[in-house]
């Protein structure tokens, strides 16, 4: 139970450190040089070590930060998500992504039902059409082995897929290719259907309701694209979606369907039948199986390590400690290691849409600043993009993502004396150096560099599926941990809706427009009325 008194002091204590340690003594070139300062400011949980040495925190502060997650009880609210209670106020449901990779003993239940059961089901499933597509004993209708798969599916449906998918490429030996069609824009169909063969291609469709527009959208695309291959559509196109959904239709049958529940989100939900079916048929249900147990690891010690050894707790309140106390906008994450390229953009949603909330769980307006702005690029490639920023602007904190053992054993080359990976650790372990210690020029103002900015580094021994598992885990505790802290539901997103709603109106002109090319756009507002036209006319002149 949260101890509303204890937490006021503490979160003033803590704005009392944010003033201490903008003193020039506590700069962090001068933290840094602390003796045992990485013993001290590091921990080694649930696979990986995650090092905070480098960020603007000394022992006071983050004993003020654990008595703020103690006070806040966020450890015992992870668990009791975990264990099926009902999490998500808003909508009245468990949120339950973790139970997807449970395979302990432990019992789950959700409106008296076991729930562990079900999903169990829905994994042997998965396990054994993957095998049967792979073994050739499920094709086309011409007979051909699948050679592609199509995931047609719109945020959560397809990021954290993507990601797993691109960080585990170097072990995709099933000889499928893997294909991400989210956007409803036509030139992304239109770029896919050039790189696939129609007889050999398996449609993923993925949508909870099976109503979501853009997919459905996408869906009938590709059940024409099928048709005029003179294919049969029950050969080639799967579903990921709810129990009883048009998608789990038995009057119009696709060639199997995968079912989702409600306790398990959009973007946490990769760990399920929705990131499961491709993930299967791309790397093989036992790679897969083993990414969930990576998951399932994180998810234990999220739960079970004391707040001080806790790597996605300790995250979550040096993210509060930055956004709240500190003032940073904004959070980079730069994996150096390109197959990990795709994490910041799965991270971004599913942080973003997490805790992007202005309301708590009680609806009262938040008194304070949720979320933070989170980008991203592999490292080199950030370094030549935005570190000028980085160094000299604007600051923002960074997590530094680093893979000890590469995919590739073609690391012999040398250039300036070091392999092409230790050139990549080069820079992984000066550019946090940099950023803290910075830089004075006399001769050269342009070349001053404050410093004094904030970093973590997570490290993981290489790109198994075990790791990757740990790795998107570790960020779904992390989100959930600060939702906590907040007192928001991370698992919601009634700001996404918004935007669907005025587009409905928006469509329903164009769709008048289609009907009766008489009809000008009249009751519709005076700058969608002008944009619709330049979209009717092809001409954007006369503005």
């Amino acid at each position: 139970m949260t101890r509303q008194n204890d937490v006021s002091d503490t979160w003033h204590q803590l704005k009392t450190h944010a003033e201490r340690m903008s003193r020039t003594e506590n700069h962090l070139s001068h933290l840094i040089q602390q003796g045992n300062r990485l013993v001290d400011f590091s921990v080694n949980g649930g696979g990986m070590m995650y090092d905070f040495s480098r960020q603007r925190i000394d022992r006071d502060v983050m004993q003020s930060l654990y008595e703020l997650a103690r006070g806040k009880n966020i450890r015992q609210r992870f668990v009791d998500m975990v264990e099926g209670k009902t999490v998500n106020k808003t909508e009245n449901r468990a949120a339950l992504h973790t139970a997807a990779r449970d395979f302990s003993d432990r019992e789950i239940n959700v409106n008296g039902v076991h729930v562990k059961p079900e999903i169990g089901r829905v994994r042997d499933e998965m396990k054994a059409f993957s095998e049967k597509v792979q073994a050739g004993e499920i094709c086309g209708t011409t007979g051909k082995r699948f050679e592609h798969v199509v995931v047609i599916g719109i945020g959560g449906s397809y990021l954290g897929t993507e990601f797993v998918a691109k960080a585990l490429e170097g072990l995709a030996d099933r000889k499928i290719s893997l294909h991400f069609l989210s956007n409803v824009d036509i030139d992304c169909f239109g770029s896919i259907t050039e790189k696939i063969d129609p007889e050999t291609t398996l449609w993923v469709v993925i949508s909870k309701s099976y109503t979501t527009t853009e997919t459905m959208a996408n869906a009938r695309q590709a059940e024409r694209f099928i048709l005029r291959h003179n294919l049969d559509t029950r050969d080639h196109i799967v579903t990921v979606t709810s129990k009883g959904s048009p998608g789990d239709d038995p009057e119009n049958p696709a060639l199997a369907a995968f079912h989702m529940f409600d306790f398990i989100g959009g973007r946490f939900s990769v760990t399920s039948a929705v990131g499961g079916v491709p993930l299967s048929l791309y790397l093989g249900y036992d790679r897969f199986e083993r990414f969930l147990k990576g998951a399932e690891e994180m998810d234990e010690h999220a739960m079970s390590a004391s707040p001080e050894k806790n790597a996605p707790l300790i995250a979550a309140m040096l993210s509060i400690w930055n956004n709240n106390f500190l003032g940073y906008e904004a959070n980079a994450i730069i994996p150096y290691s390109s197959p990990l390229s795709k994490l910041p953009a799965h991270i971004q949603q599913l942080y973003m849409e997490s805790n992007g909330k202005g309301v708590t769980q009680a609806g009262q307006t938040v008194e304070e600043k949720t979320g933070m702005i989170i980008f991203g690029e592999p490292g080199t490639n950030a370094q030549h993009s935005f570190f000028q920023l980085a160094h000299q602007g604007r600051p923002f904190p960074i997590d530094f993502i680093g893979v000890i053992k590469p995919h590739y054993d073609m690391n012999t080359q040398k250039s300036k004396g070091v392999t092409n990976h230790q050139e990549l650790w080069s820079n992984l372990i000066a550019q946090p150096q940099a950023l803290a210690t910075g830089k004075s020029d006399s001769k050269n103002p342009a070349g001053n560099f404050p410093g004094n900015r904030p970093s973590s580094t997570i490290l993981i021994k290489e790109l198994s599926p075990e790791n990757i598992g740990r790795l998107l885990a570790f960020y779904e505790a992390k989100t959930v941990f600060e939702a906590f802290i907040w007192e928001i539901n991370p698992f919601d997103q009634f700001g996404v809706e918004l935007g669907k709603v005025m587009a409905s109106e928006v469509r329903s002109a164009i769709a008048k427009k289609n009907e009766d090319p008489g009809y000008n756009f009249e009751g519709v507002g005076s700058i969608e009325k002008r944009y619709l036209e330049i979209l009717s006319n092809g001409d954007f002149s006369g503005i």
